[in-house]
């Protein structure tokens, strides 16, 4: 391993001496506090970076806009920070094709603010847009209520390109710089935490702004009820958007729907709607209706606990009556928003040791009907429990692509499944 000193003369060389810094206490990661923070300018000054810390045996950590930092496991070791947000820049809105090329440290709210000027957008509303990056939504995969008409981030990125740690910069899908052969990696670094290469630039499939919008909300007596209607309103006709879930401790679950369409169309969607749900009483949302997972995270508290979980929509009352019960016999105050999808997001608060152990319950209870629980965030005394939970059959082939492609372990080691 090269001396620190060494590193740092490296480092600062590609970069230029203003753009290295030491870490400071707001750098550490779940309690671990790297050395340095580097922002190199481009792809090719990052993947210098990369390729340096890659030959001296240091852990890189990718950070964008440090919004989900803290998701998944504690990082086993982290030296250096490489911060894409000076990798900012549009590099092509091609309109006429509804595509757009851009930097990974670009904003989803700049994208967006940029995209609508043409009557466009990315068809995603992914947590705190005026400061999440592209890559941090595409490593961490994040996704909101637009996946339901529109699908997830894999299904609108179509070309990414990635640093690898040994420098080599490889692109696939889009705008093709060099392929690597077998390998789709716009789908394989979406959701991998950052722990197969530095996402530089991706390019997405748009969609245009809709002419109008309407919301909807509706509320049962219980949750059988609510799922009734969940399945069939995505059983139905009707051209919906979005469709979800709310809940909390001591409250009758609620149901938001979304329209987009003409006016008239709103008008047919509407009085569809009122058809199907029969005497259940259908009123026009707020449009703030749909910050609902947002406002999950607030306010933070060291007893809170926020993860993601999935279900099969055919399971949406079994599961909810399960953290009726839990959340009753200890005691835990919760509150969920749950996509038609069977996605949503949980939050959770009592003291740490009932945290631990209603996590370990409702796990289980989970997996056993084929689903997952992944913390997303928790208190400090609980860094020790897996964020991921049973992985199952695929672990040894996410081991494998690990293993080709980052051998030295340098990216973001153990914050992923299994420890990878």
């Amino acid at each position: 391993m090269l001396k620190t000193s060494s590193i740092e003369e490296n480092l600062r060389a590609v970069v230029g001496p203003q753009n290295l810094r030491a870490a400071s206490a707001a750098d550490a990661i779940s309690g671990v506090l790297p050395q340095f923070i580097a922002e190199p300018d481009d792809e090719h000054q990052l993947a210098s970076v990369l390729s340096l810390a890659n030959e001296a045996g240091i852990a890189v950590v990718p950070r964008g806009g440090a919004t989900k930092l803290d998701w998944g496991n504690p990082p086993q070791k982290a030296d250096l920070i490489l911060s894409t947000a000076r990798l900012n820049r549009i590099v092509e809105h091609a309109w006429a094709d509804l595509t757009v090329t851009l930097e990974a440290g670009c904003t989803l709210q700049s994208l967006q603010n940029a995209l609508a000027r043409h009557g466009q957008r990315l068809a995603f509303d992914g947590l705190w847009p005026e400061r999440a990056t592209i890559g941090g939504v595409l490593s961490t995969n994040d996704s909101g209520t637009l996946r339901l008409r529109f699908g997830a981030l894999r299904d609108l990125i179509i070309g990414v390109t990635i640093a690898l740690p040994d420098g080599t910069l490889a692109s696939s899908g889009g705008k093709v710089v060099k392929n690597v052969a077998g390998y789709d990696l716009p789908k394989l670094v979406t959701g991998a935490f950052g722990t197969l290469g530095v996402i530089t630039r991706a390019v997405f499939r748009l969609h245009p702004l809709p002419r109008a919008a309407k919301a909807f909300s509706f509320s049962t007596e219980n949750f059988a009820a609510m799922q009734q209607h969940i399945l069939a309103i995505q059983d139905s006709h009707l051209a919906h958007t979005s469709l979800q879930i709310r809940c909390a401790a001591g409250e009758l679950p609620a149901g938001d729907i979304l329209f987009e369409a003409t006016d008239a169309g709103l008008a047919a969607q509407e009085s569809q709607l009122c058809k199907l749900l029969g005497s259940t009483r259908v009123e026009q949302s707020a449009e703030n209706i749909w910050d609902a997972r947002k406002n999950l995270w607030n306010p933070p508290t060291n007893n809170t606990l926020l993860a993601k979980i999935s279900l099969l929509p055919t399971d949406i009352a079994k599961t909810l009556e399960f953290l009726k019960t839990l959340g009753a016999s200890r005691k835990i105050n919760w509150q969920i928003v749950l996509q038609a999808t069977g996605i949503g997001m949980l939050r959770l608060e009592t003291d740490p040791v009932q945290l631990s152990a209603a996590i370990e319950l409702l796990r289980s209870e989970l997996q056993s009907r084929s689903g997952a629980l992944v913390i997303l965030r928790r208190p400090p005394e609980l860094n020790s429990i897996d964020a991921w939970g049973n992985a199952g059959d695929s672990v040894s082939l996410m081991r494998a692509v690990k293993h080709q492609l980052d051998p030295k372990n340098t990216l973001n080691p153990g914050r992923f499944v299994e420890g990878i």
